[in-house]
Order: structure tokens, then C-alpha cells, then sequence
């Protein structure tokens, strides 16, 4: 028997169509990003009344939340879960960080969110914060958490890369900005970019630290 709630509606049809807007809300963003998106426009495309989105949701931020931890979240945490294993070999753990990244954020839905976020956050820096704090901050402690495993097991090299994972992400976030922006104009080679996105880290955390001349000083 499923689970009623105390108005009387199945939760399963309730989060149905939890689901429903949230889809909802990512074709409307997309279309018509932060600003012009009103919150009755996700409601006549998702089929329901107006006044139903308001008891899921209260605010377009709030909404925007819900997408981010529908389409961003899951793929924070199995890079979380990755970081978590004590056993495999940390250049595995790498490629799988990765590889999670571009499946679901550069090739899959998650690319919309990130060209809406790239587009509004200058006048939205609110949703930039959540943004940061829910994938940014998360994937990153878990990049370390993999980078630092690998040195302390001789596997990676101290080093200016494994200082600075954010260098090690680079690569995806160009790639994102390439298919939203230059897609149509130069495709990219996704698989083979994604080989070389792997390989071009992978050098940096084995290589360790370069000599001063190497490094040709700071900037």
C-alpha cells in the first residue's frame, strides 16, 4: 500500500510530480534563463494549476535548487564514493572522478544548468553561492581526498598539481563552455578529449615538482 500523506495524496504521485516540475523547470530555465523564467511558466509546462508549484515550491531559487540537486548531486556523490575507496589504485579513482563529470555535467543535463549558472550568476550571485557550497566545494574536498591518498601511497608526486586540484578539473569546465559555446562551430571529439583530459593530469600528479626554470617563474 503506498504511503499517504495527511492531505491524502500518495507520496509516490506527490514526488511524481516533485519530478515532474523539476524537468519542468530545467526546459524553462534553459529556455528562457533565471530572469525571464516565472514560476507559473514551469507550472503550465509541467500540466499542473498554477498555484500547485507553490506547495513544492516557494521561490525560483528554491527551484533552481531542486534542479541542481536533481541533475548535479548524484554525480557529486559517486565522486564522494570514489574518494571513499581505500583499495583501488587512486589513477583509477581519478579516471572515474572524471569520467563522472563529463557524463553527466558536460555531455549530459547537467551542461544546462551550467550555462544557466555561467549566464546568471553575475546578477544572481546567490545561486552562484549555492552552486559552489553544494558541487563545487564537494567535488573538490573529494578530488583532494583522491590526490592526497595517492601521494601518501607513493602513487602521485608532492607537487604543483596535487597543490591545486582545481587545475586538475580545468579541462572539463573548458570542454562544458566549448559545447555550449563552440559546439556547432568545431565539435569536439568528446571521447578522445576526455583520454587526453585524463592523460594531461595524470602526467602533472606523477611528475612532482619542476625545477624553477622548468616552471618559468610565478605570475
Amino acid at each position: 500500500m503506498a504511503t499517504t500523506e495527511r492531505r491524502g495524496r500518495p507520496r509516490s504521485d506527490r514526488e511524481a510530480r516533485g519530478r515532474a516540475l523539476v524537468q519542468a523547470a530545467l526546459d524553462v530555465f534553459a529556455e528562457k534563463g533565471f530572469a525571464g523564467a516565472r514560476l507559473d511558466d514551469v507550472a503550465a509546462r509541467a500540466g499542473v494549476a498554477k498555484g500547485t508549484i507553490y506547495l513544492y515550491f516557494a521561490t525560483k531559487d528554491a527551484l533552481f535548487e531542486a534542479v541542481v540537486k536533481s541533475r548535479i548531486l548524484p554525480t557529486v556523490a559517486r565522486i564522494e564514493a570514489l574518494a571513499a575507496d581505500g583499495r583501488t589504485p587512486s589513477e583509477d579513482l581519478l579516471r572515474g572522478a572524471i569520467g563522472a563529470f563529463y557524463r553527466e555535467v558536460v555531455a549530459g543535463e547537467g551542461r544546462e544548468v551550467l550555462r544557466l549558472l555561467l549566464a546568471e550568476a553575475p546578477r544572481f550571485p546567490s545561486l552562484a553561492a549555492f552552486y559552489h557550497d553544494a558541487v563545487i566545494a564537494r567535488g573538490l574536498a573529494a578530488l583532494k581526498a583522491i590526490i592526497a591518498r595517492g601521494v601518501a601511497r607513493g602513487e602521485f608526486k608532492e607537487g604543483p598539481v596535487t597543490r591545486r586540484p582545481e587545475a586538475v578539473m580545468g579541462p572539463a569546465i573548458l570542454a562544458a563552455v566549448w559545447k555550449i559555446a563552440f559546439e556547432a562551430h568545431r565539435p569536439l571529439d568528446l571521447d578522445a578529449y576526455v583520454e587526453a583530459h585524463c592523460a594531461l593530469a595524470l602526467a602533472g600528479l606523477k611528475a612532482g615538482t619542476p625545477s624553477t626554470a622548468a616552471a618559468g617563474g610565478a605570475i
